[in-house]
């Protein structure tokens, strides 16, 4: 019996053009035509890109997002500027001195404050980004087997806001899941494959409950991903993955959650499959976990085989190693899309670690260790 082709994605924020980024970071003084320009010029490249690395699941690059966790309160009421609380890892605590070099101070930043009913109010904005995708494979005459379309966790949304309006977190979690369900079935209707990202799941405990021992934190994880749920009710399970990372910053991640400790509660989640990160050095283990606790049935598993936090170029052969090594631990290659720990850019200005050309060169990396990986465990 022949097993299948093992196929490749990676986790969605793609490099930009040096043009868009000068564009994205000065959104009141832009010209907005000479912004969707390009938008939709960075779209067709991130594609044409795509297509020729050979990734079979792909996506967008979020070209058009200043960051993947606040950009979708643009889209909704009951916000305004405020200060939003920005401090350094726990991790990065213990190295004060990198620290500052990699994050600079901890002052608190402006962002976005819900000061009132948060609601969903610009599906059309959504969709305008939706079919940019559809427009640059027609422009580039590519196709892909499939797509996907990255949306924040509602826990991902409070993570990186402020509220003065929600009497508790969990009131402001619940809050924003019925307003991105909106979001999350509109990204569904096009036939994409619905992404959530939810670094709230594992980097949320180095992060925003940084206090909290792992019993505690694993509560947390519990209510978030039962608002989860609570959002992507309309949404069949197959068409949803869930992306959990410990954060993509450089930093030593010897405080970050283990995997163990959480997964049961990431398997509440009604999805149909897991992203998470097995290539960097703290994690590459990961592995042995779904030996210890089996991917429920119906899932796929979408693990790292690429760093995404070093500028050294994995050899195929290591890409294929440790799709083998998932491949065994959940049951077979047919269970495994080979895929990225995190992306390449999430936000516009930030630690992001991987120079845009060599992003691109580690993504061939990805398809050409998936492609040793598939004859080997034909």
């Amino acid at each position: 019996m022949t097993a299948p082709t093992i196929q490749t994605t990676h986790v969605g924020s793609l490099p930009r053009s040096a043009r868009l980024r000068e564009l994205l970071t000065d959104p009141d003084g832009r010209d907005e035509s000479a912004f969707e320009a390009a938008v939709a010029e960075s779209v067709r490249e991130v594609v044409r890109r795509q297509a020729a690395a050979g990734l079979d699941i792909a996506n967008d690059g979020e070209q058009s997002r200043i960051a993947y966790s606040v950009d979708v309160t643009t889209r909704m009421s009951g916000f305004g500027e405020g200060t939003v609380e920005r401090a350094w890892p726990a991790d990065l605590d213990d190295f004060p001195e990198y620290a500052g070099e990699l994050l600079g101070d901890t002052d608190n930043i402006e962002g976005p404050v819900a000061t009132g009913p948060v609601e969903y109010v610009a599906e059309g904005d959504l969709r305008r980004d939706l079919a940019r995708f559809d427009d640059a494979t027609a422009a580039e005459g590519v196709t892909f087997p499939a797509r996907f379309h990255t949306a924040p966790s509602p826990g991902a949304v409070l993570r990186f806001t402020e509220t003065e309006f929600h009497d508790s977190p969990e009131e402001y979690v619940f809050d924003l899941a019925d307003a991105l369900t909106t979001e999350y079935e509109a990204i569904a209707e096009t036939g994409a494959i619905l992404q959530i990202d939810a670094p709230d799941l594992l980097a949320g405990f180095t992060l925003t409950y940084k206090d909290d021992s792992v019993a505690e934190f694993r509560e947390r994880v519990e209510t978030h991903v039962e608002a989860l749920n609570r959002a992507i009710a309309g949404v069949p399970d197959e068409q949803i993955r869930l992306h959990g990372c410990w954060g993509n910053y450089e930093g030593p991640h010897h405080c970050d959650v283990a995997l163990e400790d959480v997964i049961p509660a990431f398997y509440e989640a009604d999805v149909g499959g897991l992203v998470v990160e097995g290539a960097n050095p703290r994690h590459q283990h990961e592995h042995r976990t779904f030996e210890e606790y089996p991917l429920p049935e119906g899932w796929r598993l979408i693990p790292g085989v690429i760093d995404v936090k070093t500028n050294v170029v994995e050899h195929p052969e290591v890409v294929t190693e440790r799709i083998e090594r998932f491949a065994a631990a959940v049951g077979g290659p047919d269970r495994i899309v080979a895929g990225a720990d995190c992306g390449f850019e999430t936000v516009v200005e930030g630690a992001n670690a991987v120079h845009p050309d060599i992003a691109w060169k580690k993504l061939d990396a990805l398809v050409e260790g998936a492609e040793l990986a598939s004859e080997r465990l034909a």
